[in-house]
């Protein structure tokens, strides 16, 4: 039987307590600790909550203590500016009085410019060359874990973290450990769920998802995946940028690479495309990472 998913609007649902304060839930049987990505997209819900007539478009945050996925989550909403064009807020994530992660989020009203470019995505195999039927003739299948192996079975997807997000590697190889020489990795990742049409809860669900994997980008030029036993990770802060419109619950392709790493530190970037190429966000996020000798 496959894992039950979780609906990914359920998990960016939050309560009113008051004015410019909402309570927020993990799903049952949470990961421990909270997923990152779930404080970012219940922030940005939060602080979408106080805002009208404009969507985020870029937001910093910091992971600041670990958070429990049995206790609910407090986020506090402070408005910094409502100026002509943009509106900025700041969002704290509490649990028993003490702020586990926090968060600045740029509103802007839309615009139109003379500047228009971007960067091209890279040509890989699109997600439905991803699957354990497509790899068949690849023997490098059968050496990768059981583990990844399911992620690349579309009858019994395999949605993490928490059965919010679907995703498939498109370097393979790496999960058998090879090594990438110049560090660079792709993923296509999507909510588990489909999504209602409302730009911004789209946003969120991009944002909550954002936070997966990208640390793998660091590890990818050793050998180790960020999924093998006696790898330790934890994200230390995280930024984004929100460039053009996008639906979240279609496949996106996740570029991913990491310019530096030193000491337990790795940096990490993220190009995020619509399968047409279009890039319609921007990561970055550095973080801490261990692996047992």
């Amino acid at each position: 039987m496959p894992p039950r998913t979780v609906d990914i609007c359920e998990v960016l649902s939050l309560d009113m307590v008051e004015p410019n304060v909402f309570l927020g839930a993990s799903p049952k049987d949470s990961w421990q600790p909270i997923f990152g990505g779930q404080l970012i997209g219940q922030s940005i819900v939060a602080a979408c909550r106080t805002v009208e007539g404009r969507i985020p478009h870029s937001l910093h945050a910091y992971f600041i203590r670990p958070g429990d996925a049995e206790i609910p989550i407090t986020y506090k909403v402070e408005t910094i500016r409502d100026g002509k064009n943009h509106s900025i807020r700041r969002v704290a994530a509490t649990q028993a009085n003490r702020t586990i992660f926090s968060t600045d989020i740029s509103f802007h009203r839309g615009d139109s410019g003379f500047f228009d470019h971007q960067q091209a995505m890279a040509d890989v195999l699109p997600p439905e060359k991803l699957t354990t039927e497509e790899l068949s003739d690849d023997p490098v299948i059968t050496e990768i874990p059981e583990n990844i192996r399911r992620w690349y079975q579309p009858d019994q997807p395999v949605v993490l973290p928490d059965r919010i997000i679907e995703a498939r590697p498109v370097e393979i190889r790496r999960f058998a450990g090879h090594k990438i020489e110049d560090g660079r990795i792709h993923y296509w990742i999507k909510p588990a769920t489909n999504l209602p049409d409302d730009a911004a809860l789209h946003i969120c669900a991009l944002a909550l998802a954002s936070d997966w994997a990208l640390l793998d980008a660091v590890l990818t030029r050793y050998g180790p995946s960020l999924f093998d036993e006696g790898t330790q990770s934890a994200s230390l802060d995280h930024a984004m940028w929100f460039h053009r419109p996008f639906r979240a619950d279609e496949w996106l392709l996740y570029a991913m690479d990491s310019p530096s790493a030193q000491g337990s530190r790795g940096f990490t970037r993220g190009l995020i495309y619509r399968r047409d190429g279009t890039l319609v966000a921007s990561v970055a996020q550095e973080g801490l990472l261990r692996v047992n000798r």
